[in-house]
């Protein structure tokens, strides 16, 4: 049982929380509480650590896991970003994924991108993922200027689509060009020069460009794209919080299938 804070296994914990050069140095994140845990492939968990309640009292099955550490309660709370922890975190590969593999099944068949300009918020980034997930995205492009995806918060927004929506971190615009040699027509949601999105008859092959939530897409991103969409509001909001622009064109998108 590991009862010091000052533990090398701990130590290493703590900065693969603290810092995003030291996950994308290792390629690893850290993933806390019972759903997140459970919903990783097992293959994926490197390492699991309990606290020494959860592993007297949680009843959790814990033989899949190649290696288990048991911490003293005091130990594990210094290592949880919640208020009442659970007594369970995994560290975790980072999956890796190609743009060519963003794209499955026959191209007679619908196929949706999402791709992610310098979105800030973590928060928003995961809540993203988990909309992408739920309106059937087949992959998700970032752009180098997003927040990092296995930034703790992110990874409990995703509340687990991390494991099952492929992603990569590109350049938007060779990307977009990458598409739209493979036969996509790339959306981007803009406010000027815009189509309102139901105006708008969308190919099987179809790619939305979300941007920042403060400056909206960037120029050259959106010089890139196929055609600019908005989304029509009424009163006096000139727009939406990004990952509610998202939702909308996402599920809309999902409802014309």
């Amino acid at each position: 049982m590991i009862t010091s804070k000052s533990n090398q296994k701990v130590k290493r914990v703590r900065r693969l929380l603290d810092s995003s050069k030291e996950r994308k140095e290792r390629k690893l994140f850290v993933v806390e509480g019972k759903r997140l845990v459970k919903e990783a492939p097992a293959e994926w968990v490197e390492e699991l650590y309990v606290s020494e309640s959860f592993y007297t009292f949680g009843k959790t099955d814990l033989s899949p896991y190649k290696t288990v550490e048991v911490l003293k309660d005091d130990v594990f709370k210094s290592l949880s970003d919640t208020v009442h922890p659970q007594g369970i975190l995994a560290v975790v590969k980072q999956p890796e994924y190609l743009l060519k593999g963003l794209r499955e099944g026959d191209t007679n068949e619908t196929c949706t991108i999402l791709l992610l300009d310098d979105i800030q918020d973590p928060g928003n980034l995961g809540t993203m993922f988990r909309t992408a997930e739920a309106a059937g995205v087949s992959g998700i492009i970032m752009s180098n200027g997003c927040a990092d995806i296995f930034n703790p918060k992110a990874i409990r927004s995703t509340m687990g689509s991390i494991y099952r929506v492929p992603f990569i971190v590109d350049e938007l615009v060779p990307a977009i060009e990458n598409l739209k040699m493979d036969g996509f027509c790339v959306y981007g949601a803009a406010l000027e020069e815009a189509v309102p999105f139901r105006e708008v008859e969308y190919p099987l092959h179809r790619a939305i460009v979300i941007g920042n939530e403060g400056k909206g897409i960037s120029t050259s991103v959106l010089n890139s794209v196929s055609e600019r969409i908005k989304i029509p509001m009424k009163g006096k909001v000139e727009s939406l919080n990004a990952a509610v622009s998202c939702a909308v064109l996402l599920f809309y998108l999902e409802g014309i299938q």
